[in-house]
């Protein structure tokens, strides 16, 4: 016999299932997309980059100078009450291994992956395909 609690569950996993499948929005974690800074073909400037996995999303800026990442500002960053945590720890990582494939925090893993793909897509930017490869 099904109780009236038990209904209105079932009713809001049912609504929630729907709103996940419209929206496209989903738990799954974020493939990373990162990689060690190739500075000899980075150039200097400013940066805008942007990723979104799931309900998490991130807007950075990325300040590189002499073909290295000086500094990443996190702009907009949308996460759990978890995921809050990357936005110091994921751009110092990033700066101190001017890589970024760094390791993720944990307990947050999908809001630092996402950091990374942002910081990723604002560093392919500064890329100059005119130089030589390494």
């Amino acid at each position: 016999m099904m109780t009236h609690d038990s209904v209105v569950f079932r009713s809001a996993g049912l609504l929630l299932g729907v709103f996940f499948m419209i929206t496209g929005l989903s738990c799954q974690l974020a493939r990373p997309t990162g990689a060690p800074l190739l500075s000899r073909r980075v150039r200097d400037g400013i940066y805008l980059g942007k990723s979104r996995s799931g309900l998490n999303s991130a807007t950075v800026r990325v300040f590189i100078q002499g073909g290295r990442i000086r500094r990443v500002e996190v702009v907009k960053h949308v996460a759990s009450w978890k995921g809050k945590r990357v936005i110091k720890i994921i751009p110092r990582r990033i700066v101190a291994e001017q890589s970024t494939a760094v390791d993720a925090v944990s307990g947050a893993t999908n809001s630092s992956v996402v950091l990374m793909n942002a910081v990723q897509n604002a560093v392919e930017k500064a890329y100059d395909a005119s130089l030589p490869q390494p």
